[in-house]
């Protein structure tokens, strides 16, 4: 997550006073199907890029702009919106807001003292960004839509915080409950509804409902899945999408056992195996935390989703015999 700091130092070197020019773009925000979420970084020279902030077109144009400003005096600092659409390669929808400058040699002091977990405090000063970092601090998440940071702002972020990729399906009662309580959390919200009447809620890109499954294609694999649209045949076309690609941290679906059996028997009649099926979670939520309202469902998924491994985190492995989606129904059913 700070591999960033590592490139920054090598190229700095002993005598930042001698370091080549360098431009960096930092992620300040992103909502839909962004490739990579706040506090993403990468170095920019005028012959090599170091990192990535995801590839494709939006990394292009953000390079585009890198090299640009480093024909500016070191310090100049822009910060450039873009919206994830159709002339960046993007069929989901979302916008991402960087932050692009021509970093001075001269206030890299903050470098000796950047490590993971403490926070990066950055002013935006007239012509240069001044930066410090401390133990601990408030450090809020930027929108990524409405006014800009401009002269004058204090942004804040902790280097290298871990924060999992969430993609959440509806935008309804429980799923703006979830993007409430889901601020400050280690999770990067990747939210998605095919009614337009959602787009102004802030983090929401509306999608149209014949091509939302391909948003599943951009989440990692480290991604958790949370559907809970208005129609449960959009649901189960998402549960199917994500069942079908690589395996994803969890793929939850709100939701009854009545409706998991009624999945179930579909998966099993259109051929899904049982260890797929058994990546399917229905209903979500942390069991024990009991309540139909939607911010007690909303804080029972959330529990759910930190209590999933980290990436790389070893886990025991759940020993049962090979079962169908048709065994898996009918257990359930007699459950």
């Amino acid at each position: 997550m700070s591999d960033w700091l590592d490139h920054l130092r090598a190229l700095a070197g002993q005598k930042p006073v001698a370091m080549a020019p360098v431009a960096m773009i930092s992620v300040l925000a992103s909502e839909g199907s962004a490739p990579r979420g706040a506090g993403t970084r990468m170095l920019v020279t005028a012959e090599t890029p170091f990192g990535t902030i995801g590839g494709g077109q939006l990394e292009f144009r953000a390079i585009e702009q890198a090299r640009a400003i480093l024909s500016q005096p070191a310090g100049a600092w822009r910060v450039q919106d873009y919206p994830l659409g159709p002339l960046l390669g993007q069929c989901c929808g979302g916008r991402v807001r960087l932050l692009v400058e021509h970093l001075d040699p001269a206030r890299l002091g903050w470098l000796a003292h950047a490590a993971e977990g403490r926070v990066l405090v950055s002013a935006l000063r007239p012509g240069t960004i001044e930066r410090r970092v401390v133990a601990d601090a408030a450090a809020p998440p930027l929108s990524a839509r409405g006014d800009r940071p401009r002269e004058g702002d204090v942004l804040a972020e902790r280097i290298g915080q871990y924060r999992r990729p969430l993609y959440l399906f509806g935008a309804g009662h429980v799923g703006q409950a979830i993007a409430r309580h889901a601020t400050g959390l280690p999770l990067r919200l990747c939210w998605f509804d095919s009614r337009p009447l959602f787009e102004t809620i802030e983090g929401v890109a509306t999608v149209a409902e014949d091509a939302i499954e391909a948003c599943l294609a951009d989440a990692a694999d480290d991604a958790a899945v949370v559907i809970l649209t208005h129609d449960h045949g959009l649901d189960y076309r998402l549960v199917r999408a994500a069942l079908a690609r690589p395996a994803l941290a969890l793929v939850g679906v709100i939701g009854s056992q009545t409706k998991r059996a009624r999945f179930l028997a579909r998966l099993h009649r259109e051929g899904v195996d049982g260890p797929t099926c058994a990546r399917l979670t229905c209903p979500i939520g942390q069991p024990g935390i009991a309540g139909k309202e939607p911010d007690v469902i909303a804080i029972a998924t959330l529990a759910q989703l930190l209590a999933l491994p980290a990436p790389g985190e070893r886990v025991a492995p759940q020993i049962e015999p090979a079962m169908s989606c048709e065994t898996r129904l009918i257990g359930s059913a007699g459950a």
